[in-house]
């Protein structure tokens, strides 16, 4: 039986006055913790809702709803509680290692699965990293417990998220790091005037942070693999693909940067009815 025909069975003795069939088909199990993406039609029944969730799966924690969409400077979830424990802080597990956060404070794609298990696979051993955001670690956590970099900058301006950022590398016992609360350029500009420069950089962040590519070549070195996410038109991906690489040669040009060569553009998952999001693997020299 279906999620969706499990809750409209645990929901029928109730009487609700409200059309059954527009119940999610499914949900996001977050760590103990399962959220829902609820109807507005539902707004009166929340409680009721979260309550049937929790008999369904009874090792299930607490029981949430998002209920908008990502807002803010700090991109932050809309998302309530319906039912359960009020601790909405989860521990997450993929691969081996453990994400710490709360839910209804910072955003976990779980969509991007691919690439946290992707990205730790090109890292070769020794290679000094820059995450210029880091979030909680979503790529930081997984290079450094998967792989062997020399040393690996994440940076990171939310102090929600570096406090999770420092916790998630202490319980994954993840060494050689820096995590630094502050402005990718203001960073970038520190760690440039302290010698450092990067064999790999990450922008992994949406919308894409066009404004940041000068600090990306600021301190990548020549033969660096730059990782840069964007969104592209379906339908048009071989004019998106100039597109974007054309904006990048311009902040790489303005560097001393003359080589692009695109290793890999992947599509990570859909962004909506026309757009895609999608990383791009660049060497620059």
């Amino acid at each position: 039986m279906s999620f969706r025909d499990l809750l409209k069975e645990k929901l029928k003795e109730k009487n609700l006055d409200v059309d059954l069939d527009k119940l999610p088909k499914g949900y996001q199990k977050i760590g103990d913790i399962i959220v829902l993406n609820l109807d507005e039609s539902f707004n009166d029944y929340k409680k009721e809702i979260g309550q049937a969730v929790l008999e369904i799966f009874p090792k299930v924690r607490s029981v949430c709803n998002k209920y908008g969409e990502i807002k803010g400077k700090f991109r932050e979830p809309q998302i309530e509680l319906l039912e359960g424990d009020e601790d909405t802080i989860v521990t997450h597990i993929e691969h081996g290692c453990k994400y710490r956060f709360d839910i209804r404070k910072l955003m976990f794609a779980k969509g991007n699965l691919s690439e946290r298990v992707r990205i730790p696979k090109q890292v070769k051993d020794g290679e000094i990293i820059v995450d210029m955001f880091a979030g909680l670690g979503y790529f930081s956590v997984p290079i450094g417990k998967l792989s062997k970099p020399g040393k690996l900058y994440s940076i990171e301006l939310n102090p929600v998220s570096y406090k999770f950022l420092r916790e998630n590398f202490e319980i994954n016992k993840i060494k050689n790091v820096e995590a630094i609360n502050g402005d990718n350029r203001e960073v970038i500009e520190r760690l440039l005037a302290e010698g450092i420069k990067a064999d790999r950089v990450l922008m992994g962040y949406l919308p894409p942070p066009k404004e940041f590519l000068p600090w990306a070549f600021k301190i990548i070195k020549k033969g660096g693999i730059l990782h840069y996410e964007d969104l592209v038109m379906k339908g048009k991906e071989d004019e998106e693909y100039e597109r974007i690489m054309n904006e990048v040669r311009k902040a790489g040009n303005e560097e001393g940067f003359e080589n692009f060569e695109l290793i890999l553009p992947k599509k990570i998952k859909s962004y909506g009815p026309k757009i895609d999001h999608y990383v791009f693997d660049i060497k620059v020299s």
